[in-house]
């Protein structure tokens, strides 16, 4: 098998994924798993694709992660893994679905509007 690449995206973050063969090993940016994400949750949610496929221990992924928080990259990896673990074996995809793992979250940041603080608040109305 060669490796396999696949992007995914939320919000400002992107993720760059390469997926090889491997034990098991999750690199971001030259980083391990539980070292640029501490938090247990943030680890459960990258794995959450390999988990739900049962192969932890199979891939080795290595990772380019930009932009955004960690809870926006954390998404943005887990879309990126089940891209491309479906690209090495289609028929995972209707399992990976049911999950909610391969659609895309569209939501971002509003705009901020001209003549305003923010993009919905107001400054406040003065009758006189």
């Amino acid at each position: 098998m060669e490796n396999i690449n696949a992007v995914g995206r939320r919000k400002a973050a992107i993720a760059r994924v390469i997926l090889k063969e491997g034990n098991g090993t999750i690199t971001i940016n030259h980083r391990a798993l539980n070292v640029y994400f501490p938090s247990s949750i943030l680890q459960y949610i990258v794995k959450q694709p390999l988990q739900t496929l049962g192969v932890e221990d199979k891939y080795d992924i290595n990772v380019n992660l930009d932009g955004g928080g960690y809870k926006g990259q954390a998404e943005a990896l887990r879309l990126a893994i089940a891209r491309a673990l479906v690209k090495v074996n289609p028929e995972d995809k209707p399992a990976l679905r049911a999950q909610g793992f391969m659609t895309r979250d569209p939501r971002s940041v509003e705009r901020k509007k001209p003549g305003q603080p923010k993009a919905r608040k107001r400054f406040q109305f003065s009758k006189r």
